[in-house]
């Protein structure tokens, strides 16, 4: 018997915030109500970030008022409680809604990206947390450069399992490990994991692989041998970090379905509407 693997789709926001021009709102939404039908329970489609950092992603509110109802958690990130605010403000009714959050693994990239070490990063976050919680919303945590910074060069192991630790503390959530800007292989990535795994359990995890150094499959077959289940790609290898040098590409979720439905792996996801919607993400960026 097969076993399942969760992909998290991060196209529509983690993809399109790294495209260099605005996308209109509808062309946001018809992709994201065709990927609303091929299967996936999990799409990420916006974030309350300031609109004068991330341009891409200021008509989130207008996207979470037009997206057709669905059997999907939909996922926004909310970095901080003006975030947080923003999104209570737009939520629709009888709608499952996940909040994400985000820190990093490398103190460079935590003093570059936010100001802020990553310690007083997690003390930002706490109070989303626990507004979120309250309010039964769904959490999930982020942790950026988890085998290499652009700033500080490769990332101690034993860090990345310390930053795990700091937002599992807060909540008890999914942490989403990301190879920000595509540096890591298996080798890597594999040691990155049995350090974090000593004290997180692999169900906990999920990967989220840039294929910047076209390692990214290969990292997820190593995290699969592992234990991971869950993992996050962009249809159509939309985006990167806007914020990392370098760092374009996320992992195309129809490469990843595919390699899965090799290894024997079940998805629950409909391979034709996926490709439909990488020919739809790829019209996008012209």
């Amino acid at each position: 018997m097969s076993e399942f693997v969760t992909l998290h789709e991060m196209g529509p926001r983690d993809g399109l915030q790294n495209e260099p021009q605005i996308i209109p709102t509808a062309d946001k939404v018809a992709l994201i109500d065709l990927l609303a039908t091929s299967g996936l329970k999990h799409i990420e489609i916006g974030s309350f970030v300031s609109p004068k950092w991330v341009p891409q992603m200021a008509d989130t509110p207008q996207v979470l008022a037009a997206i057709a109802p669905a059997p999907v958690q939909f996922a926004v990130l909310a970095p901080n409680m003006r975030g947080w605010e923003g999104f209570l403000a737009a939520r629709q009714p009888d709608t499952d809604y996940q909040v994400a959050v985000f820190i990093s693994a490398s103190e460079g990239f935590s003093q570059s990206n936010l100001n802020c070490s990553v310690a007083e990063s997690v003390q930002r976050l706490a109070p989303v947390l626990e507004a979120a919680i309250a309010l039964g919303v769904g959490v999930r945590g982020y942790v950026s450069c988890v085998t290499d910074c652009p700033f500080d060069g490769p990332t101690p192991p034993q860090k990345v399992a310390d930053a795990v630790q700091m937002l599992r503390n807060l909540a008890p959530m999914q942490i989403s490990l990301g190879d920000t800007i595509g540096k890591g292989i298996p080798e890597t990535v594999s040691q990155m994991l049995e350090t974090v795994m000593r004290t997180t359990p692999a169900q906990a995890l999920a990967g989220h692989y840039h294929d910047t150094g076209g390692q990214a499959l290969a990292n997820i077959k190593a995290s699969l041998a592992l234990g991971l289940r869950a993992f996050d790609s962009a249809v159509g290898g939309l985006g990167g970090c806007p914020y990392a040098p370098g760092a374009p590409g996320n992992v195309a979720t129809e490469a990843v379905l595919e390699m899965l439905t090799q290894a024997g792996y079940e998805t629950g996801l409909d391979p034709e509407i996926i490709a439909k919607a990488a020919d739809m993400a790829k019209e996008l960026r012209k």
